[in-house]
């Protein structure tokens, strides 16, 4: 969530984290109507709205390709199953993705995939939510889930459980919480506090800072205290790359506090942008990402369809076809109610499995890795089903 794009992707960067401009009240579930979902003929061709942001900058409209070539990838891939895929433009806007919404319902849609922005995303919910239409959102904005909206976009909370699950049965289960004091940063201390007490860990102590150079150098010396008065031994950050990231990486351990006493854990990528992995302080730090695996495959097939990379973001459309696909192709009139998108198998995706949850949110297979040498390596793949080791 909070990864830092390829430098010909900055501008995108801000799609993916609308959860920091865009706090919104959830779709009440009990405001909304007709939650099941409407039925389908499974033998004809299913009427899927996309909603992507076209018709806005240029990088939305870059985006807005992005999704809908990775949507018309994964409709590839549905053995019997037909897609009439139909494609709406929101412009970035809330007003025009309600609008949007609206039209695709009333032109026969049984799901809509997308908008993007959380905003966005959030009046398309709640333009359709009478008619029982779910809305599977490109967002990680967790303050809109629920209703008849899902998100799609890795969350904190998942995040955060895998890593505290695995830091645990490490060993290391006395864990401090570092985190800004912007929007972002207390979203991701109160998901790191969550999976602290889901899994059974230790919260031995919270520091906050102000987002400036002053407040990071205030806030080594509290965390120096807080890891000693406690005997914690992990220091959970959730900077990033274009914030703390590099300026705590430089000031912990010459405070004494390093991957050698004490196990760095990174609540965003590590290795995005790759010099990120160059930082001596984040060496031994552990951070989590979407399968390997899956997302080089789909990267792969992406580039050799359309002659380029995919943005990291479009993998979400492939995965909302991918979901749909495989619940029409049971047959049944009712497989896009709500029961049955939430069922607790899950889905294959892009970038590893996932499944969403009756709150709205999902969960999302993550490796665990480490960086040593200024390299990525694993030390838990990702899953390959539900259950087990990180869930």
């Amino acid at each position: 969530m909070f990864a830092i794009l390829r430098t010909i992707r900055k501008p995108i960067r801000l799609l993916i984290l609308p959860i920091f401009a865009m706090m919104l009240t959830a779709c009440d579930p009990a405001t909304l109507g007709g939650l099941g979902g409407p039925n389908i003929d499974p033998n004809a061709p299913v009427p899927v709205a996309l909603l992507v942001p076209r018709g806005g900058s240029a990088s939305d409209d870059l985006l807005a390709e992005n999704l809908e070539n990775a949507a018309r990838l994964a409709i590839r891939d549905l053995d019997g199953v037909q897609i009439d895929l139909r494609v709406y433009g929101t412009a970035g806007k809330a007003g025009t993705a309600a609008t949007a919404a609206a039209q695709a319902v009333n032109d026969g849609a049984k799901i809509i995939i997308g908008p993007v922005y959380g905003e966005a995303a959030n009046a398309a919910g709640v333009a359709v939510a009478e008619s029982g239409v779910t809305v599977l959102s490109f967002s990680n904005n967790t303050t809109i889930a629920g209703g008849n909206v899902f998100v799609l976009g890795p969350t904190f909370d998942n995040t955060a459980n895998r890593l505290v699950n695995y830091a645990r049965r490490a060993g290391k289960e006395k864990i401090v919480v570092l985190h800004a004091s912007d929007i972002g940063g207390q979203l991701g201390r109160n998901a790191i506090q969550k999976a602290i007490a889901t899994n059974g860990a230790t919260l031995s102590g919270t520091v906050e800072y102000p987002l400036s150079q002053e407040g990071v150098r205030g806030a080594v010396p509290k965390v120096k205290a807080a890891m000693q008065s406690t005997g914690a031994n992990a220091l959970f950050l959730t900077a990033n790359s274009s914030t703390a990231l590099p300026l705590l990486a430089e000031m912990l351990p010459s405070a004494g506090i390093s991957n050698q006493n004490t196990q760095f854990v990174g609540l965003s990528r590590w290795d995005i942008p790759a010099q990120t992995l160059a930082l001596p302080g984040v060496q031994g730090g552990w951070f989590a990402l979407p399968d390997p695996g899956a997302s080089a495959a789909f990267a792969s097939r992406y580039n050799a369809a359309y002659g380029e990379r995919p943005l990291d973001i479009a993998g979400l459309a492939f995965d909302g076809i991918a979901a749909i696909g495989s619940l029409v192709k049971s047959g049944k009139k009712n497989a896009l109610s709500t029961a049955a998108l939430t069922q607790g198998a899950g889905f294959k995706g892009a970038s590893g499995i996932f499944r969403l949850r009756a709150d709205g949110t999902n969960e999302r297979g993550l490796a665990v890795a480490a960086v040593r040498n200024n390299q990525v390596v694993l030390l838990e793949a990702a899953p390959q089903a539900f259950g087990g080791a990180g869930f």
